[in-house]
């Protein structure tokens, strides 16, 4: 039987003096160390100790189980640590939200299709995340945007010309090489022998920095290699993606983009038949606004960018 005081302890609800303890509860249950706590706490591992001793002596039930050496949860301390974390998480995010809620509304950003959809696309979930009173709107197009006319916020641009009377911003390197199917490589005898394109349908984007480029991207890669370029069969599509998509289905050998097929060769959808042979462009892809000064969300929007940018490029 459970004294008058037993039921008293088990019954009383917490006091802002053992939330105190109880952020030094979730440091010791995330650590499952006395010792590991106090050197984050920057307290003595006795300290600790006495403190969990006197948050269970309140509670009224056990938090840790101890052994020699090792201490464990219990089956009511673990119960109490994962509500504790969850209450936590929700503390934190209303703070980044309260921090953050100057930074809301629609962020509208203008990008090449090709970019947009093998690059930036697949990581907008992290900016959202991150973000989530910021509403993203992305338009596509491969023609010089008017910012004004559709409330564009911010662009991204590849070509090695930026545009005058926008305010620029650098944001990544390219490197192109061919690539193709496996396939596709095997059936024309290609792997080491660029000498066999001849034979092949090249794959391009004909609007690669121009709006008429045909084979520029061939032409240009060719020259850096000291190689020429002869082929009857020729494949052109407006988007660089496009190209990619098609030599992954076997119809030829495009000039790939490496920000934007490194995944693909990785994931063994494409291969590069000759090894080393990449080219760094003279086109770079950047970021331009219309106004010098950026508001709030584009500031966040474009520091999120050129973190990922960089994270791409450290993995390229």
């Amino acid at each position: 039987m459970y004294s008058q005081q037993d039921i008293f302890s088990r019954n009383r609800l917490l006091s802002s003096y053992q939330l105190a303890k109880l952020h030094t509860f979730e440091v010791v249950a995330r650590h499952q160390s006395f010792s590991l706590a106090a050197e984050e706490l920057c307290v003595s591992p006795s300290a600790v100790s006495h403190r969990i001793t006197a948050l269970e002596s309140e509670l009224g039930f056990k938090l840790f189980s101890r052994f020699h050496r090792r201490i464990e949860l219990t089956e009511d301390g673990n119960r109490l640590f994962l509500r504790l974390k969850d209450s936590l998480r929700s503390l934190n995010q209303e703070v980044f939200e309260i921090k953050n809620q100057e930074v809301s509304g629609k962020l509208t950003i203008y990008s090449r299709p090709s970019i947009a959809q093998c690059w930036l696309v697949p990581k907008i979930a992290d900016f959202c995340r991150q973000y989530p009173a910021i509403s993203i709107n992305i338009l596509t197009g491969n023609e010089n945007v008017n910012f004004n006319s559709y409330q564009i916020d911010l662009a991204i641009y590849y070509d090695n010309r930026p545009r005058s009377k926008l305010f620029c911003q650098h944001l990544m390197e390219e490197t192109i090489m061919p690539v193709c199917s496996y396939e596709y490589a095997v059936e024309h005898d290609l792997i080491g022998k660029p000498e066999h394109l001849s034979q092949c349908t090249l794959l391009h984007d004909n609007q690669a920095w121009e709006y008429d480029s045909d084979c520029d991207e061939w032409k240009f890669w060719a020259e850096k290699q000291g190689l020429s370029v002869e082929s009857g069969r020729s494949i052109g599509f407006d988007r660089s993606d496009l190209a990619v998509i098609a030599a992954m289905n076997h119809a030829g050998i495009a000039m790939g983009r490496g920000q934007l097929v490194s995944k693909r060769i990785t994931r063994g959808e494409l291969i590069t038949p000759f090894s080393g042979l990449q080219v760094k462009c003279e086109q770079t892809y950047y970021l331009a606004s219309h106004e010098s000064e950026l508001n709030p969300k584009a500031k966040l929007f474009v520091d999120w960018l050129k973190q990922k940018a960089k994270h791409t490029q450290e993995n390229t």
